[in-house]
């Protein structure tokens, strides 16, 4: 039967998967290797968010030789190039077509809810019954944005890293970059590369070279076992799941892209954001407190990395070991900023994103509004997530990281359906 139309019909399945970008498709793959029956719904297209959500120029953080689902790998001729979104696009929507991924695109689900024996999974025409249900819907649905931004002025331009898709849709005059992980330096680098001015807000921040000892940084985060340190092996994981995406761009050129280089052009670079009274930003005095701890950071994952060299006798030996210069912050930053009278028309909340799960009818969502889960396992029987940052290792949020995660919770999800008794009516349309 066709996978659509089956799909779009009324009645039941063993598992509903929701979201088809690249874990919702991982999963697919290994359900379909175990013959269990499932469906995909996506509320869009394949790959929705990277298609429609990104900002125009943006390419991906990690090489091409990186990116990787189950059974399908980058080929091209530039492994150490970066893609770009709608590259991003073709690549997944590639794999959805080779793995004949039963999807039910433009299906929007508006509520799950717990059922005797399952789940009652409702899209805007149809009702489904599961017995258990994969969440893969995104951890960036929702932009994060400060209770600050409605102090603003009204004649003020705000907008997230959601709704940005370049600086030739800003109003002209000077702009305040709020965020300095990768998207918030990104955005700097290239709202100030198109002539406006540019204040960036800075709190804590993850600093990373691009390139280092002859090798891209994520390939020593790969080889040393840094990507794949896993979720119950870290003191913290709650600390360890929110902390910002460093500091990195994907350049043909492969530079590196932080505070020094960014000074260096001339973005202005201040402390985190603290408050709004009336046309006045103020700003923490804790800017050179953060920088200096992403730089002893930053100190660490190098010596990691040369101890990994010296231990293994790795060829990269003849790359000689380096130090970057610390954060330049000088006496010049300042702790308050008038809007109007350093012409900023705009403020760009580059603040973070958060998953949404409020068609999620299920209590298994902390007061915070996250996903109470282990490593993937949400607390509710037969309910799998997947993701989300760090979820069961330090790759889970990136691409390659789905395959390894979608791999395990398979395991857990065939033994589950293997141990749960199915109702009577389970097989009956309702």
């Amino acid at each position: 039967m066709d996978a659509r139309m089956s799909a779009r019909a009324t009645g039941s399945v063993d598992v509903v998967v929701i979201g088809a970008g690249q874990s919702g498709l991982a999963m697919s793959h290994f359900l379909s290797k175990r013959a269990i029956e499932h469906v995909v719904f996506e509320r869009g297209d394949v790959a929705n968010s990277w298609r429609t959500e990104r900002w125009d120029s943006l390419r991906m953080l990690t090489p091409n030789w990186q990116m990787s689902l189950p059974g399908h790998a980058y080929s091209g001729s530039n492994p150490d190039s970066f893609m770009t979104m709608p590259e991003v696009t073709e690549f997944i929507s590639a794999y959805a077509r080779a793995t004949n991924a039963p999807i039910a695109s433009g299906t929007e689900v508006t509520s799950v809810s717990p059922i005797d024996g399952g789940y009652l999974v409702v899209t805007p025409d149809y009702r489904w019954i599961a017995r258990a249900v994969v969440l893969a819907s995104g951890a960036f649905n929702v932009p994060r944005i400060p209770a600050a931004s409605s102090a603003l002025p009204d004649d003020i331009h705000q907008l997230s890293a959601h709704d940005y898709s370049g600086p030739e849709t800003l109003p002209d005059g000077g702009v305040l970059v709020v965020g300095g992980s990768a998207t918030g330096v990104q955005l700097a680098d290239e709202i100030y590369a198109s002539g406006r001015p540019v204040t960036l807000a800075v709190g804590e921040h993850v600093r990373m070279p691009r390139t280092y000892r002859g090798h891209d940084i994520q390939y020593w985060m790969h080889v040393t076992g840094l990507l794949d340190e896993r979720y119950d092996a870290v003191d913290d994981i709650v600390r360890a799941r929110n902390v910002a995406s460093p500091q990195l761009i994907g350049s043909d050129d492969a530079r590196t892209l932080d505070l020094n280089s960014l000074t260096r052009e001339g973005v202005r670079v201040n402390g985190r954001l603290a408050s709004v009274r009336g046309r006045n930003v103020m700003f923490s005095g804790s800017l050179r407190n953060v920088c200096k701890l992403a730089d002893l950071k930053l100190g660490r994952l190098l010596d990691a990395i040369d101890e990994w060299i010296d231990t293994n006798g790795a060829a990269e030996a003849g790359h000689p070991s380096r130090r970057y210069e610390p954060t330049r912050v000088g006496d010049t930053h300042r702790l308050a900023v008038d809007l109007h009278r350093d012409d900023i028309r705009t403020v760009v909340w580059a603040t973070g994103f958060r998953p949404d799960y409020s068609w999620l009818d299920v209590p298994v969502v902390d007061r915070k509004g996250n996903l109470v889960h282990d490593g993937g396992v949400v607390s509710a029987p037969g309910l799998y997530v997947l993701g989300l940052p760090f979820m069961r290792r330090r790759k889970s949020s990136f691409l390659h990281g789905a395959e390894d995660d979608a791999r395990e919770l398979s395991e857990h999800l065939t033994a589950y359906l293997d141990g749960c008794a199915q109702p009577a009516y389970f097989r009956l349309a309702i």
